[in-house]
């Protein structure tokens, strides 16, 4: 894929660590092919016998992740569309969950939307203290359905409920700890990534049967999530198509 239109890379190191970076021009938001790349590129890690952790990051340092692409969501033309865009998260989502390698979130900036999903789809996320994160979906007429079953699993029914109906606020990183998202919160990207490495190779040094028994322990009781998310990316690509929706895009689109 080409720089235009964002790019996943992939690095593995000697020590067993892989690094997965996602990176596209608009905020990290999240096309249909850089999602599919993105699930291609976890499951090979995941399968990968050199592989031992996986990190999951985007590039630069203000955004994490902006969700979804809204120039996709408002070319979207019919359900089966919408449901096949919304799918996209659903399977890395999926693809995380599925991966036998344990897997961990760097955010070093903000997440919205999909963004906050992919964090909660991570074994364990590491952030900075400008790592602030929202659920947006409500100001264009959607919601955060598919992202809604690893968010409350971190966060809880009651923190979702804020992030979710206080959908044009922030809530700061030290907020997102307090609820599970983050398990710890660095003052700047350097710190940050001093942790993370330093976490990532202990992990990479421990018996790698162990560490799959661990995955498998971490995630169950989300057997069914294969076909719940796929339920509930055709209640948002329905939603996408609703009159609200469109305009509200072509609004946002126009600032």
């Amino acid at each position: 894929m080409t720089a235009e239109n964002g790019n996943v890379s992939v690095s593995t190191y000697s020590d067993g660590v892989t690094a997965i970076s996602f990176y596209h021009p608009a905020q990290n938001s999240m096309p249909a092919l850089l999602l599919k790349q993105l699930v291609e590129a976890i499951s090979s890690a995941g399968n990968d016998a050199e592989t031992k952790v996986i990190i999951l990051k985007s590039e630069g340092d203000r955004t994490f992740c902006a969700g979804a692409s809204f120039d996709e969501l408002i070319s979207i033309k019919d359900k089966e569309a919408g449901a096949k865009f919304f799918e996209g998260f659903a399977n890395v989502i999926n693809a995380c969950r599925k991966s036998p390698k344990i897997i961990i979130a760097r955010v070093q900036g903000k997440a919205v939307g999909g963004g906050v999903g992919l964090a909660a789809a991570a074994d364990y996320c590491l952030a900075t203290s400008v790592a602030s994160i929202k659920l947006s979906e409500l100001t264009i007429g959607i919601g955060p359905f598919v992202i809604s079953p690893p968010v409350i699993r971190k966060i809880g029914i009651s923190a979702f409920s804020d992030l979710t109906i206080k959908a044009t606020d922030f809530q700061t990183a030290i907020w997102a700890k307090e609820k599970g998202l983050y398990n710890d919160v660095y003052d700047d990207i350097p710190s940050l990534d001093d942790a993370l490495n330093l976490l990532a190779q202990k992990l990479a040094s421990y018996n790698p049967e162990a560490l799959r028994l661990l995955k498998q322990t971490l995630w169950e009781g989300t057997e069914n999530w294969d076909e719940l998310l796929v339920q509930k990316a055709a209640i948002s690509g329905t939603l996408v198509l609703s009159e609200f929706t469109q305009q509200a895009l072509h609004n946002f689109l126009k600032k």
